[in-house]
């Protein structure tokens, strides 16, 4: 479904992102880690072509066999929400705080398929009601959400028109343990229902294992290492990737202090 060949992505004489190369196929889920800095975030702008002006971009994103890269304003309208949809870190920068929820979900719909407001709302219900919102509440505000509730109304914006490729740029950052946990199970449940393939963009060793069956670990603007999940995690071919693994705290060992990156190098 996606392909992405010899990607760089330079911001003036700054190279975010240094001619990286990863696959994704049709319902598959793939995690994107690293350190903040590392080209991350940079990667999944480029394949909704998302980034700013003064961005440089070379290199393929292929999706279903088409350039993104070389897409015009119209061609990629028509794939943004509808074939490939995105979920951003901070759910209250990703809604209008002047409309209710249930006319962000509509405006996508109405956007990429020929419905009326009437089916437009019905199943504006149903996207709420498949995220854990109830339906009385599809014309409530954003500001009358906690940050777990604003992330799932961002969640089935995304999902409105039931896009092939899911891109989840740190979605569950701004949410405590027990709220994160709840829009990872979400976001598999989805998948699962929908067959779509997610693209999950965390710093956050400990919830990939539970989100994505393949593993790209980034530093600095390549990836070092990829593989399956639990491949890359319990055997480390990389010494980037052993040093982050080995900086994840956990219940089983007892440590004075957390080590750092830097001291594995």
């Amino acid at each position: 479904m996606l392909e992405v060949n010899n990607l760089r992505i330079s911001f003036g004489t700054h190279n975010a992102v240094c001619g990286i190369n990863f696959s994704l196929e049709h319902g598959q889920s793939l995690a994107i880690v690293g350190e903040s800095g590392s080209g991350k975030s940079a990667t999944a702008l480029a394949t909704l072509a998302l980034l700013p002006a003064n961005a440089t971009v070379d290199g393929e994103i292929l999706f279903e066999g088409e350039n993104v890269c070389t897409m015009n304003s119209k061609q990629l309208q028509s794939i943004r929400g509808k074939k490939i949809a995105m979920v951003f870190q901070e759910p209250m920068t990703s809604l209008n705080p002047v409309f209710s929820i249930g006319e962000q979900i509509m405006e996508t719909m109405l956007a990429h398929e020929s419905l009326t407001r009437r089916e437009a709302k019905r199943r504006t219900i149903i996207a709420l009601e498949e995220v854990g919102i109830d339906k009385n509440r599809v014309h409530s505000y954003p500001h009358e959400f906690s940050g777990g509730m604003r992330q799932r109304v961002v969640i089935a914006i995304a999902l409105a028109c039931k896009p092939k490729l899911l891109i989840a740029d740190e979605p569950t950052t701004a949410l405590d343990a027990t709220t994160s946990l709840q829009i990872i199970e979400l976001l598999k449940e989805l998948q699962l229902k929908r067959g779509m393939a997610i693209i999950f963009i965390t710093h956050d060793l400990c919830i990939v294992p539970s989100i994505a069956e393949h593993l790209c670990v980034m530093r600095e603007g390549s990836i070092v290492e990829s593989g399956k999940t639990e491949t890359v995690l319990h055997t480390p071919a990389h010494p980037y990737t052993a040093a982050i693994t080995a900086c994840v705290p956990s219940i089983h060992k007892k440590m004075a202090r957390l080590p750092t990156v830097e001291e594995f190098f």
